[in-house]
Parts: C-alpha cells; structure tokens; sequence
C-alpha cells in the first residue's frame, strides 16, 4: 500500500471561534492517527465566518478516514468536519 493525500474542511461554530486553537488541536490528532500535516489555509465563508483546511499525508493502510474525523469533530468550536479529497499520493 501507499500514502493517500486527504483535504479535510473543519467549519467553526461561529464567526468568533478561535482558528488557530482548532488548528493546533487538529493537528495534533492528525499526528495521533499517524498522519503528517502539510498544509493549511483558510477559506472565507460569509459573513467574517471562516473554514480551516488541512492537508495532510497518511498511510493508506489505515483504511478509513471516519475514525479521525469523529475525533476531529469533538474539538471545541468545531460544528462539522468534511472530508474534502482522498487521492493516493504518487512518486
């Protein structure tokens, strides 16, 4: 098996909601669920509302992503977690 690239969108419960204290707190359980982040951004909404995206590298062997996203979705603030792309990662 490979490495899968996964892009996953977590949406915070409001405007005011602190994005880099999700950011740290996801990060750390991607890491948990041995995968590697490699980037984030922010995508604006509406109305100063603003989503987190994280990319990120994990073994395909682990099979589904539903483990780590039931853990990203109990993050303080965080309303709900979409997993956006899997695509196997070449080379």
């Amino acid at each position: 098996m490979g490495t899968a690239l996964v892009k996953i969108k977590l949406m915070p419960k409001s405007p005011e909601t602190d994005l880099e204290e999700i950011k740290q707190h996801a990060e750390s359980i991607i890491k948990k669920h041995n995968g590697s982040p490699a980037r984030t951004e922010e995508e604006p909404i509406a109305f100063g509302l603003r989503a987190l995206k994280i990319i990120f590298i994990m073994d395909e062997a682990k099979g589904s992503t539903q483990p780590l996203e039931d853990e990203l979705s109990k993050i303080k603030g965080v309303m709900n977690v979409d997993v956006m792309e899997v695509r196997r990662a070449l080379g």
